[in-house]
């Protein structure tokens, strides 16, 4: 192992001789993703866009030979497998996977190919036990489409609650996580969904079906750039949206790429940046209608979203305080946007929020008060802010009522996808550097990130927080984002009133 600054990651899977699918789909997705690809063979195919002529599995000496040697110059930040051809290869990647792992947390994707999309068998038959219970341990996460969870469970997949049951009856398997792609399936009309399960938490990601031929390697694109954007450090739900979005950008931008008679390769069109190609994470209120076969895409009678606008596109600065003191403090500096975040509150709660109310409407402020949503209706605040934790104990429908404004925090992909479809006031980016506020060293987004999920978002004002102090907040500016939150940079100044002053010329520049 050793330091680089561009991330490993490994495709063990067969060789496409037609370049739509296998390890050739994947070199061109690693390389959209500014990740250096290596391979590992496990069959040569020999295959068009029409049929699969053979399969030729490699030895088991030949796969161990290949990833030995990687081994020792090249050690992965994640790898992808796809097509494992006979049990020895299984039981010889099982091995090799075991000691890996003992050196470091090596995350595996598993697309369990078994047939290709011509109908063509692909892997020795019977295997498909011998995966659940020796290799499942070992992953990440498994992508199988519908065939290929009928495969492995053993259990009919007609109908979103079976789904859910074969794929429940997979992830016993012990692996960490299914996500079971629905491209042979509509949830209704032009939709397609698929089925995210981590043994906690179901997510159903929504998107359009795109109609044409060129849709050969969509499997082996969606795991290997999940692959990526875990080497590149996402967290496992982030790296499935993004994924997701990739494959449907190549989807919708590759159509006029046909090669051969057959379906053509799906494109590899670049990192996607437009929101059009990013699933729609199912809300819990539309869970409960798709259970009874009633879900209904628009979903605007099924959850409150469209809150009251700020009046602004961009928020400016905007500290995070804790006290209605300093409150007063900074709107007497001309800050116009300001949260009172009160973590412990105390017995006059009520009174604190009925102050700063007041002195959110003597000064013209743009007040939000952090969590205590039923408070801020009560006293007539501006807004109000809620973290992902919040969202299903607040009364959102209430405080839309009431013409509060709504902003809420997000850290990564998942979640601001997620909280977008509330159609909220503003959305919070955090933590974009590590901060003494609180541990979100799991979470940090960082100013490369934070670009592309400012380029995503345009009509909704983001505000980016965490760690931002004033030598980094013109980085974070030029993100794109039109607001920065500020606690420790403005509360533990020296001279307050002239961070203040900084901070907004940098936020205005």
């Amino acid at each position: 192992m050793r330091e680089q600054h561009k991330p490993i990651v490994w495709s063990i899977a067969g060789s496409d001789s037609g370049g739509g699918a296998g390890i050739q789909a994947d070199l061109l997705t690693f390389a959209d993703f500014g990740c250096h690809g290596c391979t590992v063979i496990t069959a040569n195919t020999a295959q068009n866009t029409v049929e699969v002529a053979a399969v030729n599995a490699v030895s088991r000496e030949v796969l161990t030979g290949q990833l030995e040697t990687l081994e020792r110059d090249l050690f992965p930040d994640a790898i992808k497998i796809g097509l494992i051809a006979s049990a020895g290869q299984v039981l010889a990647v099982v091995e090799f996977l075991l000691r890996l792992k003992a050196l470091a947390p090596v995350p595996v994707i598993y697309d369990p190919v078994a047939v290709a999309s011509s109908g063509d068998s692909l892997a020795e038959g019977g295997i498909g036990e011998l995966v659940v219970r020796e290799l499942f341990p070992l992953c990440d996460l498994v992508t199988p489409n519908l065939h290929e969870l009928e495969w492995l469970s053993r259990a009919p997949v007609d109908g979103a609650e079976q789904i859910l049951h074969a794929t429940r009856l997979l992830h016993a398997g012990d692996c960490r996580a299914v996500l079971v792609t629905g491209g042979h399936s509509e949830i209704q009309a032009g939709k397609i969904a698929d089925l995210f399960w981590d043994g906690t938490r179901s997510d159903w990601f929504i998107g359009d079906k795109v109609t044409g031929g060129s849709t050969h390697g969509t499997g082996c694109t969606l795991s290997s750039a999940i692959a990526a954007c875990m080497a590149l450090g996402y967290p496992l739900r982030d790296a499935c949206v993004v994924a997701k979005a990739y494959v449907q950008r190549g989807l919708r931008l590759g159509q006029g790429d046909r090669v051969g008679s057959g379906p053509g390769p799906v494109g590899h069109c670049g990192w996607p940046d437009e929101m059009q190609d990013f699933p729609r994470v199912l809300l819990p209120e539309e869970e409960a209608a798709k259970a009874y076969g009633t879900f209904d895409d628009a979903g605007s009678c099924l959850f409150a979203c469209d809150f009251a606008g700020t009046g602004t596109a961009a928020l400016g600065l905007y500290p995070v305080v804790d006290s209605v003191e300093w409150l007063e403090k900074l709107a007497e500096e001309g800050v116009k946007t300001l949260q009172l975040r009160i973590k412990q509150p105390a017995a006059g709660l009520r009174t604190e929020v009925q102050r700063a109310v007041a002195v959110g409407r003597k000064h013209a402020l743009r007040l939000f008060i952090n969590d205590h949503w039923q408070l801020a209706i009560d006293c007539g605040a501006y807004g109000v802010h809620l973290g992902q934790e919040d969202l299903q104990s607040a009364d959102l429908r209430a405080i839309r009522a009431a013409g509060l404004r709504l902003g809420i925090s997000t850290h990564g992909f998942y979640e601001l996808l997620r909280a977008y479809r509330y159609r909220p006031s503003y959305l919070a980016i955090g933590a974009i550097f590590a901060t003494d506020t609180k541990d979100m060293s799991d979470q940090l987004q960082g100013t490369a990130k934070l670009a592309r999920m400012a380029a995503l978002v345009g009509d909704i004002p983001l505000v980016a927080i965490g760690g931002i102090s004033i030598e980094r907040a013109p980085a974070v500016v030029a993100s794109g984002v039109g607001s920065i939150a500020a606690v420790s940079a403005i509360t533990q100044a020296g001279d307050y009133r002239q961070a203040v002053r900084d901070l907004q010329v940098i936020c205005e520049g």
